[in-house]
């Protein structure tokens, strides 16, 4: 009888310190694993749905063209003339952003220019082309397939698309800068060769 309840108690033991903490430190180790690969997750999707919004985009702003014989100088705005023309029904704007966009240059708009033969830029009142895009957060496969053209108003010495000129894709300095381009409008974008592209743009 006395070795049976010997025998309890020693089942019955409970655990140490350092057992306790082993645990914790593991418990610990998986929750950042996991946090991260959510954090990374969560940003793979708004990436994608920035592509989409810049396709979607690219298809309003071509019926836009084949309604006018040109395309808008602004696609934002209230409203935007893509909205009150019926050729998209709400014009995207940034997943990351904390309000919809009412002007091209607002915060969370995604970067459209408007550009003609003389490459106006911001200045053009409709264009005969465009610039659009998009910083991702990410590197994505999509970027090997983008535009990387030059906004006309940033084609300057200087930025990644020296030379370039407007809505016309900068080979050399695109190689040189890991096909880094919209380096004027943000420091995301590759600005040197190990820097990545995180910049998704179209033209027409």
């Amino acid at each position: 009888m006395i070795r049976y309840i010997r025998n309890l108690a020693q089942t019955r033991r409970g655990f140490t310190l350092i057992e306790l903490l082993v645990v914790i430190a593991i418990i610990g180790i998986l929750a950042s694993i996991i946090m991260a690969s959510m954090n990374t997750a969560r940003q793979k999707g708004r990436d994608a749905k920035r592509v989409s919004d810049i396709k979607q985009l690219q298809l309003a702003l071509e019926l836009y063209y084949d309604a006018n014989g040109n395309y808008p100088a602004n696609i934002y705005g209230s409203p935007s003339v893509l909205v009150s023309g019926g050729y998209i029904s709400a014009v995207p704007y940034d997943p990351n952003a904390s309000a919809p966009c009412t002007s091209d240059s607002g915060s969370g708009c995604y970067i459209y220019v408007a550009l003609n033969s003389s490459g106006c830029g911001v200045t053009c009142t409709s264009g005969t082309s465009y610039h659009l895009g998009a910083v991702l957060e990410a590197t994505n496969s999509a970027i090997s397939s983008d535009s990387d053209a030059c906004p006309g108003s940033v084609a300057t010495a200087g930025n990644a698309c020296a030379g370039g000129g407007s809505g016309v894709k900068d080979t050399a300095a695109s190689t040189a800068n890991g096909n880094s381009d919209f380096f004027g409008y943000s420091s995301n974008c590759g600005s040197s060769a190990s820097t990545p592209d995180l910049c998704f743009d179209a033209t027409p």
